[in-house]
């Protein structure tokens, strides 16, 4: 089933379930979902893989507004940031651990030949396409400029 689908069918779940926050945070993702079906040259069509990014994207900004709610003293909105983040991570494959993509970085430095900073975007290109999905691309990047410097 298509994750637009599951998100749709899981709509009517939790209205009958009367989970207001779960609710509330699959509409959101639906209303993003169908204003990325109907932006120009999107062929009213939403694959899998745009959709997976999207709730990443949705994922990352939530963490970001409770990080800053949390900073000015808001736990209350902070909570709620964060019960959203939970949902949506429901739909997102398990990320992995720092060790886990240090030892993937390592594996693509090898594979690249990479051996100094200036090899970087060689490496962030490939490592970018194996761990999409899987890792925050920033971790990656952090990991990368360890590893090569």
């Amino acid at each position: 089933m298509a994750l637009f689908d599951q998100i749709s069918k899981d709509i009517i779940a939790a209205m009958k379930a009367k989970d207001k926050e779960r609710l509330e945070t699959l509409r959101n993702i639906k209303k993003v979902f169908i204003e990325a079906k109907t932006a120009p040259g999107a062929n009213d069509t939403l694959d899998d893989s745009a959709a997976m990014k999207i709730l990443q994207k949705l994922a990352k900004q939530g963490h970001d507004s409770a990080d800053l709610y949390i900073s000015q003293n808001r736990q209350d909105l902070a909570d709620q940031e964060l019960i959203q983040v939970k949902v949506i991570e429901e739909y997102l494959p398990k990320q992995m651990s720092t060790e886990e993509i240090e030892v993937a970085v390592k594996e693509i430095i090898a594979f690249t030949g990479a051996n100094s900073m200036k090899d970087m975007g060689k490496v962030m290109g490939l490592a970018s396409k194996q761990l999409a999905g899987k890792a925050d691309g920033k971790t990656i990047s952090d990991i990368v400029k360890r590893l090569l410097a």
